[in-house]
């Protein structure tokens, strides 16, 4: 586990007075995608069936992540006392379902496997940054910094699984590129609009454009260019392109760009 377990969090700080009842929203989520972390460990193990030194890491991982989903759930529950974090849980799971029982990685190899897994924690380490500087709530912010020192702990470990593999397998820049883009692009399939759903009753029957969208128009405003600028770092990195040359600072400007277009898109038709 990590340094710090749900004792170490001041849940007697908590401050109802500075909530933000948009960010109570995402959190709910938030906590459904991340308490699903054991089934994504389970998936792990079965890929890597023969290692035994990460299949131990992918159990630990997966424990943390269920501390996350954990964490957010409790936090949940003081924000609004009528959350009912099993119920929505159950919710999430008939409602959104992977073959975590498969040995077999959707990306065609275990090096392809860990650049996906670098491309989530990546998003979720940077996700849980701005997320802490956007809250006032005193008790979130601190979940938040451990979540995301964990987050970015979790990005090293599959990130130096995946040189090892590379040392295996041939797998070259421009493969790397297109499973990392095929893991991006996913970030819009139905786990994080379905979370939303299951979390937050959106709505009597789930409607994947909307919930989409209701997720994505609180989650990028939090972003701020500094929060972009490290993640196209860290995709880069992952790839195996320089992550601060000048290829990094044209791609950050781009999504830069492009994420405050959105943003400022969904916002409009929000209002």
């Amino acid at each position: 586990m990590g340094a710090w377990t749900l004792d170490d969090i001041p849940w007697q700080d908590f401050d109802r007075a500075r909530l933000d009842p948009e960010l109570v929203r995402l959190a709910k989520a938030a906590s459904l995608v991340e308490y699903n972390g054991g089934a994504y460990a389970h998936h792990l193990c079965l890929m890597f069936g023969d290692d035994a030194e990460f299949q131990a890491d992918a159990r630990r991982w997966g424990r943390e992540e269920i501390q996350h989903g954990e964490a957010l759930a409790r936090w949940a529950l003081l924000a609004d006392p009528e959350f009912d974090f099993a119920a929505a849980f159950a919710r999430f799971q008939a409602g959104y379902q992977v073959d975590f029982d498969s040995p077999r990685s959707r990306r065609g190899s275990r090096a392809g496997e860990m650049i996906a897994r670098c491309i989530v924690e990546t998003g979720t380490s940077c996700y849980y940054t701005a997320l802490r500087e956007a809250a006032a709530e005193p008790v979130l912010r601190e979940i938040c910094r451990h979540i995301a020192a964990d987050e970015l702990r979790h990005y090293r470990l599959f990130y130096k699984t995946l040189g090892r593999c590379l040392a295996r397998e041939r797998l070259g820049k421009w493969a790397r590129l297109r499973v990392a883009l095929g893991r991006i692009a996913e970030s819009e399939d139905d786990e994080l609009a379905y979370a939303y759903f299951a979390a937050n009753r959106d709505g009597p029957a789930y409607d994947r454009r909307r919930c989409s969208r209701a997720y994505a128009r609180r989650a990028f405003a939090l972003y701020r260019r500094d929060h972009v600028e490290r993640m196209v770092a860290m995709v880069l990195k992952a790839i195996g392109l320089k992550p601060n040359g000048r290829l990094g600072r044209i791609l950050s400007v781009v999504a830069w760009r492009t994420m405050r277009l959105r943003a400022g898109r969904l916002a409009r038709a929000a209002a």
